[in-house]
């Protein structure tokens, strides 16, 4: 399995290399209101990764859907993207979007895919060679999407697996909002959780824009010690949920899955 991180150090030993797609994930803003420090800076040679525009289901209700593999090809090609690049991701806060944007190159059968551990902060930090602008000068690409299935899971997958021992929901929003301590912050969006999911905030897996250590992580997830449990990610619309997911890929082997609808879908549908 290829790295499914990258750190700042190794991307900068590579940079030169022709095959190497950058990705900036960015956006101009979060559900969770997190600011960036850096604008108007970017990885030498990076390419902009548009996920609200070009690389989410502009029909759907709910935000952040998963486009079609049609519609991600195209898109992923107009990048210069094919299937030999290695792709590396990075976003402008450390690590948020970046691990959205690795589920859905693997959801469509893109293998060699890592985010950058630390993102833009962590890259400038080091003084490493950034530029102003993206880059836009390159050939149309190859890239062709295999879905993988099993990558994620839908509501009524859920709804019918809630008593399934073999089956865990991991719902990465704060504490507050799983307690329905807060309200949520979509406007008209319910409080609560889906029946017997548990709660690791996304926070509680990095560390300064960075994810923490194996030994760390493996004590967060240490009350999953049944490899044979399904594991499935939530959060508000499938975004954060990502950031857990790809914490527990550097030490879980569970199948994993994502609820790409997450909580914006269960508490708008589901009264349970």
């Amino acid at each position: 399995m290829k790295n499914p991180i990258l750190s700042v150090e190794e991307l900068n030993e590579i940079l030169a290399n022709e095959n190497i797609i950058i990705l900036d994930c960015s956006t101009e803003s979060n559900i969770a209101g997190i600011q960036s420090d850096v604008e108007n800076i970017k990885i030498k040679g990076a390419r902009k990764f548009d996920l609200k525009n070009d690389f989410s289901d502009s029909e759907s209700i709910f935000p952040n859907t998963l486009p079609n593999p049609e519609q991600f090809q195209i898109k992923s090609r107009k990048l210069g993207i094919n299937d030999s690049s290695k792709i590396i991701l990075y976003d402008n806060l450390g690590v948020y979007h970046s691990p959205r944007v690795w589920w859905m190159f693997k959801i469509m059968g893109h293998k060699d895919v890592s985010v950058l551990n630390g993102g833009l902060p962590e890259w400038i930090k080091r003084k490493f060679p950034t530029q102003q602008e993206y880059d836009l000068e390159f050939n149309e690409g190859n890239f062709k999407s295999d879905f993988q299935n099993n990558m994620i899971s839908d509501l009524n997958f859920i709804k019918h697996n809630l008593e399934n021992d073999e089956i865990l929901v991991i719902d990465a929003r704060s504490s507050k909002r799983f307690n329905s301590l807060e309200t949520e912050p979509r406007k008209n969006l319910r409080s609560g959780n889906i029946p017997n999911s548990i709660n690791i905030p996304f926070e509680k897996v990095l560390n300064s824009g960075k994810f923490k250590k194996s030994e760390d992580l493996k004590l967060i997830f240490e009350n999953i010690n049944e490899t044979s449990k399904k594991l499935i990610f939530s959060c508000g619309s499938g975004v954060t949920a990502c950031i857990v997911y790809l914490a527990s890929e550097l030490v879980l082997e569970n199948k994993k899955s994502l609820y790409d609808g997450s909580w914006t879908e269960w508490g708008t549908l589901e009264k349970i």
